[in-house]
């Protein structure tokens, strides 16, 4: 075998290749090749020092590249292996060292993404000089005609500025290459070559280097859970930094060592731990890599090394009985996926799972200090999933709490809330990226007895540790009247505590004297806890879990722009913690609103259709959707949804605005026909046929929401072809229906803010603009006597009186007395009017 054929050949290459610094003005990047090899015999001088070798004069050039933050770890697993003086970069770590150490990094490295062999450094001004370098390069010295390659480019610059065409040009010039001193062109598998090129471009220059690794190292060649399963799906390579973070090598030098995994997961974490402790070689399980059809693989020294890592597997093994794994997840399936995890990857161990800190504890008890080490993973955690953080945040603070003073713990979480949570200040800490998403490996020490830990000398793989570990920050608590106290992570949310208390007394009186189950506990009372909080009690028509269930759904307002977002979303958890806790509400029963504009622009969030069965309506259709319950108000039952929406499907701020509606079709006289527009999900339709609409028309643009009306009405026993379901634009219909003997006795609307639905005939709605033609054809549909109570929550609605006069509407301001008690400290919750036809003199 002749080129990179053999370590002798390495050898030669090193001997010829120019000192570190250096460049060679008459010979490309290879030692031994001259001009006279390349396939075009135009080449000139500029072409001839294309391509140089930058290797350092210790061995082949090398570099590992890794996840953004893991630079640091990942150059000291590397100096673990007796790699000399790797050198963090971003997203990478560059070395020297020979084929076998290079083949003993991708084996054992559980940091790094993948493992580059350096070919040479070029000209890539632009795509011409791009080729010429490429093809001045001996690759058939790297590849048969019979194996398959691809080009994995990254990077563009003024001329090059396409990665595809970076990588087309690339490939060019090794076929051509190829078919000139072969005779043949291999062939390209962009998806599972037999040998992967890498081109990154910087500047005006390409490093060319053949991948090792092929597919990256983080794929281990074990099954494993994915995060589908709800668990999270934390790659091995992080668990391994996460590990790193905290010094678990140095935990497995002693005897007895122990890993407690909080928020285990899909297990990724025990099994990195285990082949750690158990010094398997990471990459035994793989079955395929980057270098087993190159040309320059030496299969005798790769051969070697799986002997060698077999001996070590083999010994470690005889450590087991002395490891330690303790998993605690409260999540559904994480103790089961915990130990498929370990099978799946040949470890015979079984993990102890906790259920709480008082069982993690004792699972722990007897492990030295020295030997623990905690984790825990809130990388699966997702944006706006506050109340699943606050559950998780005092898990993770109760599991330190029962640490042995001097025990290491290491984090991955987004922000700063685990720190204050766990009452500490981080000795470590890297930034790292949980795919798009910032995040932080952080090491901390269990109480405030430090010395031990730092005793043991630095850590090969610390990064931006200190000195010592950093002494505890304070930890709060809030004390409640029953004499339990919840943790808390701002100190002033005692007096969020004591608001909430004595407001939730006065509210319970309020509603048991006016019969109501549903309604606004807090409404922004303190300026600092913005939140509007909303109890929902369950219907005495509700059977099995929601039996007597009550649910919390919050409303965090937006906080002013001088707020700090981090101290902002730490008051907002101690909400979330201390809320449940006042009102007796389980926290899983507990809901978080944030309100975005959706992209459509409508009125109402999460308003996806699904097709009707015949007859309108789905086998089943009374059934209560994921999320659902059911809840008494005026002597009737609604259906809300806490969880699947953006809003829960009742207006509380709407309760006497809909008794109102009552009221008024008691009085109405004649046909006594009722029109709901926007309707919703029905309810004031509901009002008015409870109070004796004989024929009741709803209108809304979305099905889902009709199907939702129709299942109020049968659940109250409004059926019948009496009432009547409109799918339609409002302002559409409305005009359509002032062209027909259709007329109503008293009419509601209640329109949004604002709408740009794309199934609405026309570019947007707006209530501001558009209220005054509404109203006017509103008001073409009224009977002689008929009347319009019509709603917004525009706050700062103003209603076009003199449009409305000259057309010949009257418009009534009764706000005043729509406002519930629950709603009072927000006047301008909705703006209610009374509108009627002017009568004729």
């Amino acid at each position: 075998m002749t080129g990179f054929a053999s370590s002798n050949s390495f050898d030669r290459a090193k001997k010829a290749a120019p000192q570190a610094g250096t460049r060679q003005d008459d010979s490309t990047a290879l030692a031994g090749q001259t001009p006279a090899e390349t396939p075009s015999s135009s080449t000139n001088a500029t072409n001839q020092k294309a391509a140089t070798n930058d290797a350092p004069r210790g061995g082949l050039e090398l570099f590992a590249t890794c996840p953004k933050g893991f630079e640091r770890l990942l150059a000291g697993e590397l100096a673990g292996m007796g790699i000399a003086s790797p050198r963090p970069l971003r997203g990478q770590v560059s070395f020297s060292g020979s084929l076998e150490e290079a083949l003993h990094v991708c084996l054992w490295s559980r940091l790094a993404s993948r493992v580059m062999l350096v070919l040479a450094h070029a000209d890539a001004a632009d795509s011409d000089a791009l080729y010429e370098s490429v093809a001045t390069l001996p690759w058939e010295d790297h590849l048969s005609l019979s194996a398959t390659f691809a080009i994995d480019a990254h990077g563009t610059n003024a001329n090059l500025r396409n990665t595809q065409f970076v990588a087309l040009r690339a490939k060019d010039a090794i076929c051509d290459r190829m078919q000139a001193k072969l005779g043949g062109r291999p062939n390209v598998d962009a998806r599972n070559p037999d040998v992967s090129v890498a081109v990154r471009l910087r500047a005006e220059r390409a490093t060319i280097a053949i991948d090792l690794s092929g597919s990256p190292l983080f794929r281990r060649g074990a099954t494993r859970r994915t995060s589908s399963d709800g668990l999270g799906g934390i790659r091995p390579d992080y668990a391994a930094a996460l590990l790193a973070t905290g010094g678990w090598h140095r935990c497995c030098r002693r005897d007895r060592p122990a890993l407690a995994s909080v928020f285990s997961g899909s297990g990724t974490v025990l099994v990195e731990a285990a082949g750690i402790a158990l010094d398997r070689a990471p990459g035994l399980l793989r079955a395929r890599w980057g270098f087993e059809r190159w040309l320059g693989c030496e299969l005798a020294t790769w051969e070697s090394l799986l002997d060698e890592a077999d001996e070590r597997a083999e010994r470690g093994a005889e450590r087991a009985e002395s490891l330690a794994l303790v998993a605690l997840d409260p999540r559904s399936g994480a103790d089961a996926a915990a130990r498929q995890a370990l099978r799946a990857s040949g470890i015979a161990l079984e993990p102890a799972c906790a259920r709480n800190a008082a069982e993690l504890a004792s699972a722990l008890a007897g492990a030295p200090a020295d030997a623990s080490l905690m984790t825990v993973d809130l990388s699966w955690l997702a944006e706006g999933e506050q109340a699943r953080e606050v559950a998780a945040l005092g898990i993770a603070a109760e599991a330190t709490a029962s640490l042995p003073a001097g025990a290491p713990i290491a984090t991955l979480s987004a922000g700063t809330s685990l720190e204050a949570a766990l009452g500490l200040a981080a000795a470590e800490s890297h930034d790292v990226l949980v795919g798009r998403d910032p995040a932080t490996l952080a090491r901390y020490v269990a109480a405030d007895a430090t010395a031990a830990l730092d005793a043991a000398g630095p850590d090969t793989t610390a990064g931006t540790a200190s000195p010592q570990a950093a002494a505890p920050v304070a930890r709060h608590s809030v004390t409640l009247k029953d004499g339990t106290t919840v943790p808390v992570l701002v100190a002033a949310s005692d007096q969020f505590a004591a608001r909430l208390a004595k407001v939730q007394r006065l509210r319970a009186k309020w509603a048991r004297r006016s019969d109501v189950s549903c309604y606004r506990v807090y409404d922004a009372d303190l300026p600092d806890y913005a939140v509007a909080i909303d109890l929902y009690q369950a219907s005495a028509a509700s059977h099995g879990r929601d039996a007597g269930a009550r649910w919390l759904v919050v409303q965090e307002y937006a906080a002013p722009r001088g707020i700090d977002p981090e101290l902002a979303h730490r008051r907002l958890l101690d909400v979330l913690a201390i809320a449940p806790r006042v009102l007796g509400v389980a926290p899983e029963d507990v809901t978080l609103r944030v309100r975005r504009r959706a992209k459509g622009g409508s009125q109402y969030a999460d308003t996806g259709e699904a097709p009707l069965a015949r007859g309108g309506r789905r086998p089943g259709w009374l059934d209560l959707a994921p999320g659902a319950h059911l809840v008494d108000e005026g002597g009737l039952v609604f259906e809300v949804n806490l969880a699947e929406r953006l809003d829960t499907g009742l207006f509380l701020d709407h309760r006497d605005v809909r008794a109102e509606v009552r009221e008024m079709a008691k009085r109405t006289v004649g046909s006594k026909r009722f029109l709901n527009l926007f309707a919703y999900t029905g309810t004031a339709t509901c009002y008015a046929a409870d109070g004796g609409a004989k024929y009741t028309t709803t209108v809304d643009l979305s099905r889902t929401y009709l199907d939702w009306a129709r299942r109020n009405m049968a659940r109250n026993g409004f059926t019948g072809k009496e009432h009547e379901f409109v799918q339609a634009d409002v302002v559409a219909w409305v005009s359509e229906q002032r062209h027909t003997p259709n007329r109503w006795d008293l009419v509601f609307c209640d329109p949004p803010t604002f709408s740009n639905s794309k199934r609405m005939g026309r570019d947007v709605f707006d209530v501001q603009r558009d209220h005054a033609e509404l109203l006017i054809g509103i008001s073409r549909l009224l009977t002689r006597n008929g009347v319009c109570l019509f709603s917004c929550n525009l706050r700062g609605f103003a209603p076009d009186v003199e449009k409305l006069a000259r057309a010949g509407v009257q418009i009534e301001d009764v706000t005043a007395g729509t406002i519930p008690e629950d709603f009072s400290r927000n006047a301008k919750i909705h703006h209610c009017y009374l509108v009627r036809r002017t009568p004729r003199e």
